[in-house]
């Protein structure tokens, strides 16, 4: 979980689909850069959207080491290093073709640490080793093998955020992305087929912290792709209900935040004229708040 010797981490999440999770993602992470913040986006994706729409397609069907590697072997954890790309407005670790595979490699690495902590079911662990690719019993350090990304996440300590954008469904590799951070930042649409899938990331959380005995906290839910009808207005209004204790953003319908995420930019370097950019800028100010950060730095 977060410590005070490491960058303020969050997880951008939400099971569902068509949330625009990724583009609030980045939206969030070029907002805290205009702020004067050094950030680092972590495409915890295996599905590559975030890498690719911060242009860094090419990184994606790049050779091992990866982000898998980094991430479910304890032997590669310093080549993370060497992973980090180059971006105007942040540094981007990213996803990868190889991470298609993780959400099984840490499926069967948490199989592993139950039946390790049952002797009752009198199985070996290494019995599964042949099915993985890096994992085995003498690789998994916790209780629970979703310490990975958080093992990951200490040997980067040069940046005042990291920004993790998790994979858009409930498993593994987001819990490890969870777990790493302690922070999540929740993409909502004002439709109420939302309120199932926050209910599904209740449960998700609660079953994390009950596994893991740790506290994850909410830092705001980023209301996306807000309209004008009566049932953008309800929802608005149910999510601010849900959420009394943390900050809800509204962010309205924009071309603009498609157009720069095509561009691989946010939309403070594609076009800060563009009156989401403002909404943005409120939503890393609250950050700073929340993490501690008292001032604006002068770019």
């Amino acid at each position: 979980m977060h410590r005070n010797d490491r960058p303020a981490a969050l997880c951008v999440t939400n099971a569902k689909g068509g949330t625009g999770k990724t583009t609030v993602a980045i939206n969030v992470a070029g907002a805290l850069n205009e702020r004067g913040r050094d950030v680092l986006f972590v495409d915890l994706d295996p599905q590559g959207n975030a890498t690719e729409g911060l242009g860094l397609v090419e990184a994606y069907d790049a050779a091992p080491p990866t982000l898998f590697d980094v991430l479910t072997d304890p032997d590669q954890r310093s080549a993370v290093h060497d992973l980090i790309r180059s971006h105007d407005e942040m540094d981007v670790l990213p996803s990868s073709i190889d991470m298609l595979q993780a959400e099984h490699e840490l499926t069967l690495a948490n199989v592993m640490t139950k039946l390790d902590a049952d002797p009752s079911l009198d199985v070996d662990p290494a019995v599964l080793e042949p099915l993985t690719i890096n994992v085995g019993p003498d690789t998994i350090t916790g209780d629970t093998a979703l310490d990975g990304l958080e093992q990951v996440l200490d040997e980067l300590t040069d940046y005042d955020y990291v920004i993790v954008d998790s994979p858009p469904f409930y498993g593994q590799l987001t819990d490890t992305a969870i777990y790493a951070t302690g922070n999540v930042l929740i993409p909502a649409l004002t439709e109420a087929t939302s309120e199932r899938a926050i209910e599904l990331l209740f449960d998700q959380i609660a079953a994390l912290e009950d596994r893991t005995g740790e506290t994850v906290r909410e830092v705001g839910v980023v209301a996306n792709r807000v309209e004008s009808t009566n049932e953008d207005a309800e929802m608005l209004d149910w999510l601010e209900a849900v959420f009394e204790d943390v900050p809800v953003w509204s962010v309205r319908k924009r071309v603009a935040l498609q157009r720069a995420f095509s561009s691989g930019q946010s939309l403070f370097a594609y076009d800060p004229t563009v009156d989401m950019a403002d909404r943005f800028l409120e939503i890393a100010a609250d950050l700073d708040r929340q993490f501690g950060f008292i001032e604006e730095i002068p770019q």
